[in-house]
C-alpha cells in the first residue's frame, strides 16, 4: 500500500512541474511525492533526497492538506510564525532616492541626513518602523558613507610660531653677532 494516492492529472502535473521547475525545492517534493505513489517506501525516499522521514511525512502532509491551492503553493512551504521578514529590500530605494536631497526641503532642522533622521523619515512619510541598524545597514549595502567631522579647531597649524612672531622651527636661527 502506498502512502499517497494521487489522480492522474496531479501526476501529470507533478511530472511536468519537475521538468520545468527551476526550484529546487519544488523539485525534490514533486520527485518525493511521484516516488511514494510508485509505491516507495518513506525510508528510501528520504535516504535518496537526504532528508528525514518525518520532512517526508510532512511535504506530504501539506500537499494532502493545501488541496485548494494551486500545485506550485502546494509544493511550497507552508506559511510559518516567528521573526518577521527583514526590510533589507523595501528600505534600500527609498533611502537612495532621498539621501541626495536636502532634510530642510521636508521640513528637518538639519543640513545632513542621518541614520536617525533617516529613521524619522522612514516612519513619517513611509509609515515604516525600522531599527537604527536596519538604516545603517542600508546605508553600507547602497555604498553610502559618513564623513565623521574633524575637530581641528584646537590644534596649531604648522607655522603658528612664525605668525606670533615666534622662532619657526623649519629655518635655522640667525647668527649672532
Amino acid at each position: 500500500m502506498t502512502i499517497l494516492e494521487l489522480s492522474s492529472r496531479e501526476r501529470t502535473s507533478l511530472e511536468i512541474l519537475a521538468v520545468q521547475t527551476n526550484s529546487a525545492k519544488e523539485l525534490r517534493r514533486a520527485q518525493a511525492l511521484i516516488w511514494l505513489n510508485d509505491g516507495e517506501s518513506i525510508e528510501e525516499v528520504a535516504e535518496r533526497l537526504c532528508v528525514s522521514r518525518r520532512t517526508i511525512y510532512y511535504w506530504v502532509e501539506w500537499f494532502e492538506s493545501s488541496v485548494g491551492l494551486d500545485l506550485a503553493s502546494r509544493l511550497a512551504d507552508a506559511p510559518r510564525s516567528g521573526r518577521p521578514a527583514t526590510a533589507q529590500g523595501i528600505i534600500d530605494p527609498l533611502i537612495d532616492e532621498v539621501i541626495e536631497t536636502d532634510p530642510r526641503d521636508l521640513g528637518y532642522r538639519s543640513t545632513v541626513w542621518t541614520a536617525a533622521l533617516l529613521r524619522q523619515y522612514l516612519a513619517e512619510y513611509h509609515q515604516l518602523v525600522i531599527c537604527q541598524r536596519s538604516v545603517s545597514y542600508a546605508l553600507a549595502r547602497l555604498g553610502i558613507t559618513w564623513k565623521r567631522p574633524r575637530h581641528d579647531l584646537s590644534r596649531c597649524p604648522d607655522t603658528w610660531r612664525q605668525a606670533k612672531g615666534g622662532l619657526n622651527v623649519g629655518f635655522p636661527p640667525a647668527s649672532a653677532p
